[in-house]
């Protein structure tokens, strides 16, 4: 499935197309994961909070990766840590935990802990990861680099700027060795506008 947004952004209308398929998706396939990946910049975050406003019933738990990176190194330590400490023992009934990452202290703020029962959302570069090992529904967002840079740049005040290219290296080792695209069952793609 793919849906397809204009104008660098998730417009409203093709949001809701987005999050409708995403919907349709779960429920057939009832999954107690969804995983939102893609590279910086393609409009995850955005897609993310849209899901979680239309879930119907008990709000979904959202756990974004921006808060579990543990510094600018860990986009892979990520999707192994929540693996690991909060998916698989999600998925055999025990409480889940995770850290959050304090970027302005550069260590580990607290430990964060989710109970078995609602559907959980795990968005961010490399979500695919921490969800590989259970049944899932995993969604694929992208954009032109042109457009990802200019979002990603442009949302953190200049924080991002000198770590730019690190960051693209880390992602481009994760999709080399995980090919996350060829996961998706649900594909979001963020079209290309012509006002820069």
């Amino acid at each position: 499935m793919t849906a397809v947004a204009s104008g660098g952004v998730l417009a409203t209308g093709a949001e809701a197309s987005a999050v409708h398929r995403i919907l349709e998706r779960c429920r057939v396939a009832r999954p107690r994961v969804v995983a939102i990946d893609g590279p910086s910049g393609s409009g995850k975050s955005t897609l993310a909070d849209a899901l979680v406003r239309a879930w119907p019933g008990a709000a979904p738990e959202l756990v974004r990766l921006d808060d579990v990176y543990p510094g600018w190194h860990g986009l892979e330590s990520a999707g192994a840590s929540l693996a690991h400490g909060l998916v698989a023992r999600r998925a055999r009934g025990a409480v889940g935990e995770w850290r959050r990452w304090d970027w302005a202290a550069g260590r580990v703020a607290s430990v964060e802990r989710i109970r078995p029962g609602r559907v959980l959302i795990i968005e961010g570069c490399g979500a695919f990861a921490a969800v590989a090992h259970v049944e899932a529904v995993d969604v694929w967002v992208e954009a032109s680099p042109h457009v990802r840079q200019r979002r990603a740049l442009a949302r953190d005040a200049g924080a991002f700027d000198p770590y730019w290219e690190m960051w693209e290296r880390q992602w481009r080792r994760y999709v080399a060795r995980f090919a996350p695209a060829l996961r998706a069952d649900v594909r979001v793609r963020v079209a290309d506008d012509d006002r820069g």
